[in-house]
């Protein structure tokens, strides 16, 4: 029996993530000693008081239903009282929709909102799920570039207004990754304005909000901004904050219409979040955030300590005010793909190829702080040892 895919998988690229994994197992196979900075899994495990919670609620017979719907009540109202806190915004809980990480959450939305031929703008750089979810719902992804000169903030005014006519979502993703970057209120004001005028849903994705270093720095919430429920939604996972990555829980919150379609289409492709999970969830948004303050310090440490060192081989780098990623400029001749072979084969290093993320990336790798210091500061002997 020959095997045809379908004509949407096979415009599909390669999905960046598996092929990394895939060069790291090769070297693997040949005996290397690799240190991977690629992707970005936290090396730290989930804090015990959440591993415990889960222990417990696992062994509830209520928790072993389908958990369908839009969400625990005792979870929603856990993200409502975080946010309240976090954001100083109110959420009820007909605008909060549980989410199988947020990833989940960003694919699905797709099918809420798109029809063939309608526009999704995308940033790129960026991460991949924007585009290839659009591809699948037979939309036109337009990528919006992220440039160092205008901050890595995308530029509405060098959008078409015939494509801004035909376009159904925004996405946008601060603290970004891969860049680092973060997003100010003025931003966000004139994203509002852009949705409304053109009426465009806005898909905010907020995964590395608690990873910031600074105070004067802290990201804020595109929902805090006056008008934001009118036009759109926030994507929100305990991924990061909570080193839970492999336990597959976020949430979306914002507009109740178009939560309400996200909803929907969950219900006709996935049964809900675990409710043990949900419960572990309550229990880490609802406890002391003392393991995320712990968290941050761990990953300005390692921040430091690379990129100082990368600093003083006159790698061009700047000091990240979020994220777990440094965002690094290529040695000069080199292309993103070049950078990344040349680490893997002469230093057993792993990054991830700006260009990777999107055309604009070309000319950057991205480098995960989820290794300890010790290894990155190996890390930073071996590249010293690159002639480049």
């Amino acid at each position: 029996m020959k095997i045809h895919y379908s004509d949407k998988l096979m415009k599909l690229p390669p999905y960046l993530f598996i092929e990394i994994d895939k060069r790291k197992k090769e070297a693997l196979n040949k005996g290397v000693d690799i240190i991977s900075l690629g992707v970005g899994d936290p090396d730290l495990p989930t804090p015990a008081h959440i591993v415990q919670c889960m222990q417990e609620a696992v062994s509830n017979p209520e928790n072993h239903k389908y958990p369908f719907g839009f969400g625990l009540i005792k979870y929603r109202e856990a993200i409502a009282d975080w946010f309240q806190k976090r954001f100083d915004v109110s959420l009820e809980l007909n605008e909060i929709c549980a989410l199988i990480g947020s990833k989940e959450g960003i694919g699905h939305m797709h099918l809420g909102f798109i029809n063939k031929g309608d526009v999704v703008l995308v940033p790129e750089p960026g991460y991949p799920v924007y585009s290839t979810a659009t591809i699948l719902t037979d939309g036109i992804p337009y990528f919006m570039p992220l440039l160092e000169k205008n901050n890595f903030l995308p530029d509405f005014s060098k959008i078409p207004s015939s494509v801004l006519t035909q376009a159904k979502i925004i996405f946008i993703n601060y603290p970004n990754n891969p860049t680092c970057a973060i997003a100010n209120k003025e931003f966000y004001l004139e994203l509002i304005n852009l949705a409304k005028k053109n009426n465009i849903i806005v898909a905010a994705d907020a995964a590395y909000s608690e990873i910031y270093y600074d105070e004067q720095d802290k990201p804020c919430s595109f929902l805090e901004l006056p008008g934001a429920k009118d036009v759109g939604v926030e994507f929100h996972s305990l991924s990061k904050t909570y080193n839970m990555t492999g336990w597959r829980i976020g949430w979306v919150c914002g507009n109740k219409d178009i939560i309400a379609g996200i909803a929907k289409v969950k219900d006709n492709y996935d049964s809900g979040v675990f409710q043990a999970i949900q419960e572990a969830g309550v229990v880490a948004l609802s406890s002391s955030q003392q393991a995320v303050y712990d968290l941050r310090k761990i990953y300005k440490e390692r921040r430091d300590l690379l990129v100082n060192g990368l600093q003083k081989m006159n790698w061009k780098v700047k000091l990240p005010k979020a994220t777990f990623y440094v965002w690094a400029k290529v040695p000069t001749g080199y292309t993103s793909s070049d950078t990344v072979i040349k680490l893997l084969d002469e230093a057993g290093i792993i990054c991830t190829p700006g260009n990777g993320m999107g055309n604009s990336g070309e000319g950057y790798v991205r480098f995960a702080l989820t290794v300890n210091s010790s290894k990155i500061q190996e890390a930073l002997f071996r590249i010293n040892k690159i002639q480049w």
